[in-house]
């Protein structure tokens, strides 16, 4: 059996996907643009965490050549090298790398390198196959540790690596899962030893848990034809109710037994699909269009972040504001429009907040979907700059939510699938709106446009120039949702 860590910790998620990978591994769903920018993310913070042990070795990887990395291992072992990274090891078919070997008297050091801001239960398990691996080899391991970001940190001038890097102990944690591991490798070396017979797993918490699996759309959509909405968007997967439904093959939200116990918000959201009925509360939606005064000022952020702080007073993983669009309205239904989308390659948070405050009067009604987060990145801008904060936080005072008509349940139709979310909200009430998003040329949501600027310093002169235009004409559209939004609540 061949076996990485990293197909170790996928079987322990699911022995299914383990398998798929190995022999059908094109209905698997390839990492999209997001998923690479982790990966990458994940890179930079590896290499990074080395400098905490200073003066090591690298193994070159190599594909094709495990058995060569890890004789350089032993070679540097023997040698006394104190620091070894991707340190290489093979037994019994199963090769681990380790982030940093650390070589002491007492014995060899573990050190697993994360991107995250904590130390998650699937680790351990990472972190478990390696000190296996190793001491069936016949090495001592006296300590196995995980780095992982320091989400406390707030970077000064220097970026000091003791206070950005947390090194957990986790040795008592994975040695107690020493004694099943034998039992799992070989659970997972029988699923493999039949190339012919798909394993016959059920779909379940674990397709989502801990990380979205990559066969979930094969093991959902292909297999089982579970449609888009279904007894899942109504109930947790996983949730006792979901289960329930679910073992008496009930997957359809037409086929929810009408004396079936629900909260009064879930049998709603039934009703409304069995029925394909839209619900209006027309007195409740009054009510909240009464309390929005002329002229409106629709905003929407775009923000990105940095596992690694590059700026002063930023902390890891915190959302840096370099966009947004701005729509005003006044009462008699004329349109303005306003933007702002930051330069690359510096903190774009002071222009940014200077041009905002310039854009918005103080005593406005600023209108946002999902008002928390415009609201939690004007609340950061304030305390980053103080002789600001005055107007930022009257700003932020006076957002308003354009999601509450739809999150109680105002508004409520069988196109939304039972969301409140824009992504379903925006299609349900203004179809050709969708279109325009679709017709956007690169970025066509938040994640494209968080992508692309972050990697807009790398481009070409003329490539920025192409990639700002697209993401002003996405922001600007983001605005233009919200107006067209609210002018359908108007007319009902």
């Amino acid at each position: 059996m061949n076996l990485s860590k990293s197909l170790y910790t996928k079987a322990i998620q699911c022995p299914k996907s383990l398998w798929l990978k190995k022999y059908k591994p094109e209905v698997l769903t390839p990492p999209d643009a997001s998923a690479l920018a982790r990966f990458e993310t994940g890179n930079v913070v590896g290499d990074l965490a080395c400098e905490l042990f200073p003066g090591g070795r690298e193994i070159p990887y190599d594909s094709r050549d495990f058995k060569s990395m890890a004789q350089r291992t032993q070679a540097y072992l023997e040698e006394g090298v104190e620091n070894i990274y991707e340190a290489t090891f093979i037994y019994d078919g199963i090769v681990v790398m380790v982030d940093i070997l650390r070589q002491t008297p007492e014995g060899l050091a573990l050190y697993e390198v994360k991107s995250s801001t904590d130390v998650k239960p699937i680790y351990l398990h990472d972190v478990s196959i390696q000190l296996y691996v190793l001491e069936s080899l016949g090495y001592t391991v006296r300590a196995c540790h995980v780095v992982h970001i320091n989400s406390g940190y707030v970077r000064d001038e220097m970026l000091e690596l003791d206070k950005l890097f947390m090194v957990v102990d986790v040795s008592d944690a994975v040695q107690q899962m020493q004694a099943s591991i034998p039992q799992k490798l070989e659970e997972f070396k029988t699923y493999l030893s039949d190339s012919l017979h798909e394993p016959d797993i059920d779909i379940g918490k674990h397709c989502n848990h801990p990380y979205e699996c990559d066969a979930k759309a094969y093991c959902w959509k292909t297999q089982r034809h579970i449609p888009e909405y279904s007894v899942f968007n109504i109930f947790n997967l996983g949730s006792k109710k979901q289960q329930q439904l679910y073992a008496q093959n009930i997957i359809m939200i037409e086929d929810i037994p009408d004396d079936f116990a629900m909260t009064s918000i879930q049998k709603q959201k039934v009703d409304n699909w069995k029925m394909q009925r839209t619900f209006i509360d027309h007195d409740a939606i009054a009510e909240f269009l009464e309390t929005l005064n002329y002229p409106l000022y629709y905003l929407d952020f775009e923000t990105f972040v940095q596992a690694i702080p590059l700026w002063r007073g930023v902390s890891p993983y915190q959302q840096i504001p370099f966009q947004y669009s701005l729509h005003i309205e006044d009462a008699d239904g004329t349109l303005a429009h306003r933007e702002f989308l930051a330069q690359s390659g510096s903190d774009p948070r002071r222009a940014l907040a200077e041009k905002l405050v310039a854009d918005i009067p103080c005593h406005v009604d600023v209108l946002a979907y999902n008002m928390s987060f415009e609201k939690r990145v004007i609340a950061s801008l304030a305390t980053q700059f103080e002789d600001l904060s005055e107007p930022l936080m009257c700003l932020h005072d006076n957002i308003k939510d354009l999601m509450i008509p739809f999150q109680k349940g105002h508004y409520a139709t069988p196109l939304m699938k039972g969301s409140y979310s824009i992504k379903y909200v925006l299609p349900a009430l203004v179809p050709q709106m969708e279109q325009a998003y679709k017709q956007l040329e690169g970025i066509q949501n938040g994640g494209d446009a968080m992508n692309a600027f972050a990697s807009l310093h790398d481009k070409s002169e003329q490539e920025q120039k192409k990639v700002r235009a697209q993401l002003l004409k996405y922001c600007e559209l983001d605005t233009l949702a919200m107006v067209r939004v609210l002018g359908k609540l108007k007319k009902i």
